[in-house]
């Protein structure tokens, strides 16, 4: 690799397991986020409607929805611990 273009735009070199690890950590389509979240890929609608209300992590990977496990991970303990200061 140009060596010149690493240094030019900071490229770092991730060990292969961490590049790996984060591969592994993301969902890619509403099918694999439902299925995650819901234990069924058929709740698609449910994400896109959490997503579209700005209630669930999400990003875009170009036109699709994607999220991190390790984050909806986060968010879902958020979410109990807020239920459990109201209540």
């Amino acid at each position: 690799m140009d060596t010149d273009f690493d240094d030019q735009f900071y490229i770092t070199r991730a060990p292969r397991r961490a590049i790996e690890s984060l591969a592994d950590d993301v969902l890619r389509g509403a099918g694999q986020i439902a299925a995650f979240l819901f234990g069924e890929a058929t709740a698609r609608r449910r994400v896109y409607d959490l997503a579209d209300s700005g209630r669930l992590p999400i990003f875009r990977l170009g036109t699709t929805i994607c999220a991190r496990r390790s984050t909806l991970m986060a968010w879902i303990a958020a979410q109990e611990r807020a239920s459990r200061e109201v209540a």
